[in-house]
């Protein structure tokens, strides 16, 4: 009778609507997030995803899609980074340092301005999972299609850049198309996991599933592999220890990621140690 009271909880739209943004969101996240990892970018991941709140903060403001606005402001901060790095020799860090802060101050001060009632920001914050709507999907599914043909066609680019950017441009790849699609692609992505998650976690999606990946393999395209499956993962334990618990769906998801990292790497060292006892 249990299992079966349990099995009755796909019958919501809600539960639904969850699982399905899970699976594309961890297509998406495997995909950027292995770029982020490879290409060591996971402090311009946090800073975008820090500044789209003053995407949000305007979309309140303004009376349209904060979702839509943050991903506009996320892309111009992105693109601004990847600029004042190369043409104004400003510290790569330095820019994202001031943009993260730039943002987050537009965001609190919009959203102050707002005038009558203003939406819950911790959805935005520290995400829901559950409240993903039809619209959001749709988002998500559009991110997760443009991602996946992008690397369709430009995975061995984005490989070749991820790993040696001078190697590539004089192997003849065009560096500057690449970094700034990337960027492009990251922001977007980024935005599209806010319902998951919210900005403060959403770095957490795009790096453990790679760093626990990157104990069993260093191919690229594994890494890829893996981490949609400890994504996934992640996810659905997340969901579930919400659901049992009745805790924040965001937080359990990245407990849950952590914990198949710490697991997995203390299992490899058992391993590791093991091999090394049988050798001597």
């Amino acid at each position: 009778m249990s299992v079966r009271m349990e099995l009755e909880v796909f019958n919501y739209a809600f539960v639904r609507n969850a699982l399905t943004g899970s699976v594309l969101a961890c297509v998406v996240c495997a995909m950027i997030g292995t770029y982020i990892v490879t290409r060591r970018l996971v402090f311009i991941s946090g800073g975008v995803t820090h500044a789209s709140f003053g995407g949000i903060g305007i979309g309140l403001y303004a009376g349209v899609s904060p979702l839509l606005c943050a991903a506009v402001f996320s892309v111009l901060s992105s693109c601004c980074v990847n600029w004042l790095s190369r043409r104004e020799q400003v510290r790569e860090d330095s820019a994202i340092a001031m943009l993260w802060t730039f943002g987050m101050a537009v965001g609190i001060f919009f959203s102050y301005l707002t005038p009558g009632y203003i939406p819950d920001l911790s959805v935005y914050l520290f995400g829901n999972i559950l409240m993903i709507t039809g619209g959001d999907l749709v988002m998500l599914l559009c991110v997760a299609v443009s991602v996946f043909l992008f690397f369709l066609f430009n995975l061995n680019r984005i490989i070749s850049v991820s790993f040696d950017r001078d190697f590539a441009s004089v192997s003849g790849v065009n560096v500057v198309f690449i970094e700034y699609a990337m960027a492009i692609l990251t922001s977007v992505s980024i935005v599209a996991c806010l319902r998951l998650v919210g900005i403060v976690l959403v770095m957490s999606l795009l790096t453990i599933p790679q760093m626990t990946a990157s104990l069993f393999t260093v191919s690229y395209r594994r890494i890829m592999l893996l981490s949609f499956v400890f994504a996934l993962a992640g996810c659905m334990g997340g969901l579930i220890l919400s659901f049992k618990c009745n805790v924040p769906s965001g937080a359990s998801i990245i407990f849950v990621l952590i914990g198949i990292y710490v697991v997995l790497k203390g299992v490899t060292k058992i391993k590791d140690r093991s091999r090394t006892i049988k050798s001597v």
